[in-house]
């Protein structure tokens, strides 16, 4: 009797764990858009990201993607996710989402807009969080992702020159070309520094030809000057003093008492 007692409660224990366990899968499946039509799905996304909810707006667009699918509000989804991907500090997503976006949709007509973002995304993380607290100049960072900011802004610039966004399109170009430019430079400086001064030389003659129009080649002759002095080049020490006062005239390399106090070129976006 009393074994039969115990067997019967452990089995309503169990019974009672596994209706349990049933019940939590079924509420952890449980989707409270199922029934939601695909406007109400995208404008419940959007109130979530007017919010700062990106995570759920993120998962919302998903959905969106897949049961609007070859429609422009699925199109439109696959953007507004990008940006919340960016916003939720995951540039690799958004970036990946907007490769697919523009392979996907050639000819769409918010190519521009995803050209546009996709420079963005990458622009803003090259500059990092950390360059407002440590002050950091980017030119000491990896150029790549600088780089792949600027092709998409070029390819943005050609394809849609009347685009309402090639126009800050052009300055950020203009930014990151010196950015690049000051990445070399950098470079040079080093190669000067330990005693390296043909190399030093090399890679500043890459600045001054390769970015004639960019405030970077003024340093990048200064290291030329300094290198050629070092190795005893008499002539050629001149003729690129010549050429860095010609171009600077106030130069405070040369002429330290002539500089100005200003902001570093980096922080003029900031």
């Amino acid at each position: 009797m009393v074994l039969r007692l115990k067997l019967s409660t452990v089995w309503t224990a169990i019974g009672l764990t596994t209706a349990i366990l049933f019940t939590g899968c079924a509420d952890s499946n449980y989707d409270p858009t199922k029934d939601w039509s695909n406007d109400k799905l995208y404008s419940e996304a959007k109130e979530e990201m007017a919010a700062g909810g990106y995570d759920k707006a993120i998962g919302m667009y998903e959905k969106l993607e897949g049961r609007a699918a070859g429609t422009a509000l699925a199109q439109q989804a696959q953007l507004d996710k990008a940006w919340a991907q960016y916003k939720t500090n995951e540039p690799v997503q958004a970036v990946a989402t907007l490769d697919r976006f523009i392979k996907l949709h050639p000819a769409s007509p918010a190519l521009d807009y995803a050209l546009y973002l996709k420079g963005l995304v990458n622009f803003n993380d090259n500059l990092g969080l950390m360059s407002s607290v440590a002050e950091q100049d980017l030119a000491e960072r990896d150029p790549k992702q600088a780089k792949e900011s600027f092709e998409a802004f070029r390819e943005l610039v050609i394809r849609f020159p009347s685009s309402k966004y090639s126009e800050d399109a052009r300055l950020r170009m203009a930014f990151i070309k010196n950015s690049l430019a000051r990445s070399d430079v950098h470079v040079a400086k080093f190669y000067y520094q330990r005693g390296a001064y043909v190399a030093a030389i090399n890679r500043a003659q890459t600045t001054v030809q390769e970015y004639r129009d960019v405030p970077a080649v003024e340093e990048a002759l200064f290291v030329m000057y300094q290198s050629y002095d070092k190795l005893g080049l008499i002539q050629l020490r001149d003729d690129t003093k010549r050429v860095l006062e010609k171009s600077y005239p106030d130069t405070p390399f040369l002429y330290p008492e002539r500089a100005a106090t200003k902001k570093s070129w980096w922080q003029l976006w900031k």
